[in-house]
């Protein structure tokens, strides 16, 4: 994985995240118990959240993988912007299923961002989202302090489509007749 733009690979996966970088942390409920989690732990490693949430995703895989290609896009016509990414790890365990992307070059950012489904002791299922970046084009540095502003904004987005995803599913499966 030598091709992404930041040396500390993996530091999402962690939680200790490297100096030098804008850090986002963001968390929120979006759900109770195993069956939600599992519904969100697949609408995130199938890029069902980010499509959802209005995001162009192109992926080489179905699901995430380590070494996926993905391509996060924004926007419309000449002011759509594309931001390519590799999936640089995944967990799909009892309690936490994600993954965590890297940034390539071409992305207007270099770092990394991983979005995590977690189930707590109490059966509370969380979504968090953990990144750090800084700019790596010109526009992304024009943008300055507004850039972390509109990071916050798409990770709570990405949370509130998770819970809706979440929410219809849950409704699906306890119908009655199902």
């Amino acid at each position: 994985m030598s091709d992404l733009t930041y040396p500390e690979t993996g530091a999402t996966r962690s939680g200790a995240l490297p100096a030098g970088y804008h850090h986002l942390r963001h968390r929120a409920a979006i759900g109770h118990g195993r069956a939600d989690l599992e519904t969100a732990g697949a609408a995130i490693t199938g890029f069902r959240m980010h499509r959802e949430s209005g995001a162009g995703i192109e992926a080489s895989t179905a699901r995430a993988e380590e070494g996926t290609a993905v391509r996060v896009s924004v926007g419309v016509g000449p002011l759509r912007l594309s931001a390519p990414c590799r999936v640089i790890w995944t967990v799909y365990g009892p309690e936490r299923i994600g993954f965590g992307y890297g940034t390539l070059p071409g992305h207007p950012e270099c770092g990394e961002e991983c979005f995590v489904a977690e189930l707590a002791d109490d059966g509370t299922v969380s979504f968090a989202v953990t990144a750090f970046s800084r700019p790596a084009r010109w526009y992304a540095r024009l943008g300055g302090p507004l850039v972390p502003v509109l990071q916050r904004w798409y990770a709570r987005r990405l949370g509130r489509t998770l819970r809706r995803i979440v929410a219809r599913e849950r409704r699906l499966r306890e119908a009655p007749g199902r």
